[in-house]
């Protein structure tokens, strides 16, 4: 996971927009701790309870949700969310599944299937063409 979110990040913009999907132990955090590696981001834990954290890392403002503890998207519009989309940050959204109203129209979803020690399945949708220009310049 590590290694698909460096290559991500390397080809990442600002303001891209990245939902995660997958079930406990799937390995999201895990993509978002590699993919804020790549900035120079070392500490990085899963904001469940605070349901956003921001980091800096060197060229990059990065807005880490977790909407595991959320019932709609509702939840996360009332949140002051709408703001978030409209920054430069790039956006890593875990347990998007949660919030699938609240998305937006261009984005790159990630599903991942698997846990533990299982070996993942990882499908990346791209929504928008610079989404799918980002997947083609990696031949992912």
């Amino acid at each position: 996971m590590r290694d698909l979110a460096a290559k991500l990040a390397e080809a990442s913009f600002a303001g891209v927009f990245i939902a995660l999907f997958g079930g406990l132990g799937a390995g999201k955090t895990a993509f978002v701790k590699g993919f804020c590696a790549y900035f120079g981001i070392a500490e990085v834990s899963s904001p469940t309870f605070n349901i956003v954290k921001h980091y800096n890392g060197g060229e990059a403002a990065i807005d880490h949700f977790d909407c595991y503890r959320l019932d709609d998207a509702d939840e996360l519009l009332a949140m002051g969310f709408d703001e978030y989309l409209f920054s430069n940050s790039i956006i890593l959204m875990e347990w998007s599944e949660n919030v699938p109203d609240a998305l937006p129209a261009e984005r790159l979803e990630i599903h991942i299937g698997g846990s533990g020690n299982d070996v993942r399945e990882v499908e990346l949708v791209p929504f928008g063409k610079k989404y799918e220009a980002m997947i083609e310049e990696l031949a992912l």
